[in-house]
């Protein structure tokens, strides 16, 4: 393919994926509010339902202009041939390729998160405001960011580095050794992240002792599934949504609940979705998911390798020479669609996981309890009941509420 015909073809791919996702997002956004079910009377009333579409219709005309604004600039770049200046630029100074390409993402990574800054400002002191979930104060927005650009250098920055590396010294086979590398990564990522790095946004507790933790402790007797960590993370320190999940492997596993989940909802209802979430343990697959990301890691790499080295798409993002940086961008960029569809995907085998864990714990404990959780997430998070078939099978990684609710019920 010629330079010219794969600049373009990068184009259209970039605006190809912009309409699939703006055609979705209408179609979500415009399904009618429907009436109040009778599975969630008294959960539920028209006023909150017109709440709900109001949150759905404010977050939709922002993310538009957000999209739009990182579509012409994506398209400028890639026009224009500015990531192929940016690497001619960078080349003058004489530095090593590794470095070179070090610093290219660099700039990348800070430009584009500073631009990103007014965005996630307003998304959250305004929008996230007026519907009353914003917690988070002007402090921890602005330290949560320091904290990310320190995470990004050190471990983002590390990985990068191995991976050029790699490419520089091992040539075409650095796909398979990058990946044994980011399988070890993810594990470690898996089995830590509680321990290491959640502790440097949110704190941590140990969950009281009390009805609910012998509950919890009674029902993790009862399926045979050793418990002895329980925390409580402030999520209220930032947002009024709720929400638990289970983290680690092996004697490092734990269960975290967030304070506001356990301050909208009874005890039976934490245990049900406590159940639930020993259901993906039981289920396998927390496993299962952390095999099939690996697989897609390597997947990706492959296919990696048979561009990286291509000195085509170095020249039509504007590149003099080959570049191993314009070449990971190239690729980004023409992979996308293979993403989409793997994220397709795995959202559909997610949501038959949500279905299977919600059967565990109907099975196990009780079924009511989990359909009550179900219902206070939904209606206090503004969650949209009536979503587009469409939108589900692209993007929802859990059921509609409606659909959990019949098999619960």
């Amino acid at each position: 393919m010629s330079v010219e015909n794969l600049k373009y073809l990068m184009i259209a791919v970039v605006v190809f994926g912009f309409l699939v996702e703006k055609i979705l997002g209408f179609l979500n956004v415009k399904n009618p509010v429907p009436n109040v079910p009778d599975t969630l009377a008294g959960y539920l009333d028209r006023t909150k339902l017109e709440e709900s579409k109001a949150y759905q219709r404010e977050n939709f005309r922002f993310r538009i202009i957000e999209t739009m604004f990182s579509l012409v600039l994506t398209l400028a770049f890639i026009s224009q041939g500015w990531f192929g200046a940016m690497d001619n630029w960078l080349a003058t100074f004489g530095y090593s390729t590794l470095t070179m390409s070090l610093l290219f993402f660099g700039l990348i990574f800070v430009a584009s998160d500073l631009l990103s800054i007014p965005f996630d400002w307003y998304k959250t002191f305004v929008i996230e405001e007026k519907f009353g979930f914003n917690k988070t104060s002007h402090m921890t927005f602005f330290t949560d960011r320091i904290k990310g650009y320190g995470l990004a250098i050190v471990i983002g920055g590390g990985l990068l580095l191995v991976f050029l590396w790699l490419i520089e010294q091992v040539g075409a086979n650095f796909w398979w050794q990058f990946w044994i590398v980011s399988a070890v990564f993810m594990v470690l990522i898996n089995l830590f992240y509680t321990s290491w790095i959640l502790p440097l946004f949110n704190k941590l507790t140990p969950l009281e002792d009390g009805e609910l933790k012998q509950k919890i402790m009674a029902y993790a007797r009862k399926v045979d599934f050793p418990l002895d960590n329980i925390f409580v993370i402030d999520g209220s320190k930032r947002s009024a949504k709720a929400n638990a999940f289970f983290s680690g492997l092996g004697k490092r596993k734990k269960v975290v609940l967030y304070d506001t989940l356990i301050e909208q909802h009874s005890t039976d209802e934490l245990v049900a979705v406590l159940a639930h979430e020993v259901g993906h343990f039981k289920k396998k697959h927390i496993v299962w998911g952390m095999v099939i990301s690996v697989v897609q890691v390597g997947l990706m790499l492959y296919l990696l390798g048979q561009f990286v080295f291509s000195e085509t798409i170095s020249s039509a993002l504007g590149g003099e020479t080959w570049s191993v940086a314009l070449n990971l961008i190239g690729f980004s960029l023409l992979i996308s669609p293979i993403s989409t569809v793997l994220g397709m995907a795995m959202n559909w085998l997610s949501r038959k996981n949500e279905f299977e864990a919600d059967e565990f714990a109907k099975t196990t404990f009780a079924g009511v309890p989990l359909a009550a959780a179900l219902k206070t997430l939904s209606v206090k998070s503004l969650s949209n009941i009536n979503p587009h078939p469409w939108y589900v099978f692209v993007n929802y990684s859990h059921p509609p509420l409606l659909e959990r609710l019949e098999r619960l019920e």
